[in-house]
């Protein structure tokens, strides 16, 4: 199933990640999209996301995925949502993890959405990752 609006791309994330498909997920991506992986560098394409994605998905959890805001601008659409993933560690051990997303979407030519910037921690990511600006 495709976006056929920017918010729906969260809506379809949170199904297919609660799924554990992951070929459902890379198809929201754009071919050279970028994922924000937290902690971690940021990583491109396709293979890429899938590696950083499996990571998550290896919690075998359920994620919760809260719309906050869409700002749209033409085809580009900025997407704030806040997040919770609980699931389990390879050990068993519960795990929580969450976030406020700040994520960039772009109209494709055939009208679908699908998302250039995932960055699942927003600014904090950027904070932690020594990626913000400095003045």
């Amino acid at each position: 199933m495709s976006a056929r609006n920017p918010s729906q791309l969260h809506e379809l994330f949170q199904n297919y990640f609660n799924a554990q498909d992951i070929d459902a997920l890379l198809s929201l991506y754009e071919p050279t999209a970028t994922l924000v992986p937290f902690p971690g560098p940021p990583v491109s394409g396709h293979a890429a996301i899938r590696e950083a994605l499996q990571g998550f998905l290896s919690l075998k959890g359920q994620m919760k995925i809260e719309i906050k805001e869409v700002f749209q601008a033409g085809d580009i659409a900025l997407l704030l949502s806040r997040w919770v993933l609980k699931g389990t560690d390879p050990g068993g051990a519960a795990v929580e993890l969450s976030g406020q997303t700040s994520d960039v979407a772009r109209r494709q030519s055939d009208g679908s959405w699908l998302l250039a910037i995932d960055n699942p921690n927003g600014a904090e990511a950027a904070e932690s990752s020594g990626l913000a600006a400095t003045s």
